[in-house]
């Protein structure tokens, strides 16, 4: 599943954070990529053990990790540090699959299930620089408005065209979900919407709501390791 949420809808907020990365240490991104993306990676990564990179990086872990919306799509686990990327001058990421085991913020070992990328720069300030997500369904085209941030199954081959104009701010990270498996995290997103929908329209304690609690309920039991 490829969602795209709107994470900090308040363009103010967004602009002071991309000024803020704007002003961060950078250094070759190449130092940050596995061993079969480094030959593809061609973008500057900030120094995420400086002081301001890490508030920074809190900052924004803090409101993604509380957006409704991916909490129902990720079941998040638990999220790994953060990286803050930038891309100019013809710099780009060639196709690659992310690493399966990363390190989570709180330094132990993690299972990278759900991708994402927070733009933090607007689309116009920019040629190219696009994400994109190979699939068997298809190829998607990702360039998101400052503020939007598009979640995708790690395991997916993807890259990020080549920004021939202006430079490319995002935040990229990844999330190990209490679900593993792409597919049940997919139906138990679709029937949270589905109570969502149903709430707004019957009363708490009808019986569709009840039966639908109870099947939510049961599918976590049987898929989620918490």
């Amino acid at each position: 599943m490829i969602l795209m949420i709107s994470a900090i809808p308040d363009p103010a907020a967004v602009a002071a954070l991309a000024a803020r990365a704007e002003a961060l240490e950078w250094r070759d991104g190449r130092t940050t990529a596995g061993p079969s993306a480094r030959g593809v990676k061609r973008n500057l990564q900030a120094v995420m053990n400086a002081p301001a990179a890490r508030a920074l990086a809190g900052e924004v872990q803090g409101l993604l990790a509380a957006h409704p919306v991916l909490r129902a799509a990720a079941l998040p686990r638990r999220f790994s540090h953060l990286l803050i990327s930038k891309t100019q001058d013809g710099g780009h990421y060639g196709a690659h699959i992310d690493n399966a085991v990363i390190k989570a913020a709180s330094g132990e070992a993690m299972r990278s299930d759900v991708s994402f990328t927070l733009f933090l720069t607007p689309p116009g300030d920019y040629d190219g620089g696009e994400l994109v997500i190979h699939s068997a369904s298809g190829t998607q085209e990702i360039k998101g408005e400052a503020g939007a941030a598009v979640l995708y199954p790690s395991g997916t081959l993807h890259e990020v065209r080549p920004v021939t104009r202006g430079q490319r701010i995002v935040c990229v990270g990844w999330i190990e979900s209490m679900v593993a498996d792409c597919a049940a995290r997919e139906t138990l997103f679709d029937l949270e919407n589905l109570r969502a929908a149903l709430r707004a329209r019957l009363p708490l304690q009808s019986e569709e709501l009840l039966t639908l609690d109870k099947t939510i309920s049961n599918l976590l039991r049987r898929w989620a390791q918490p």
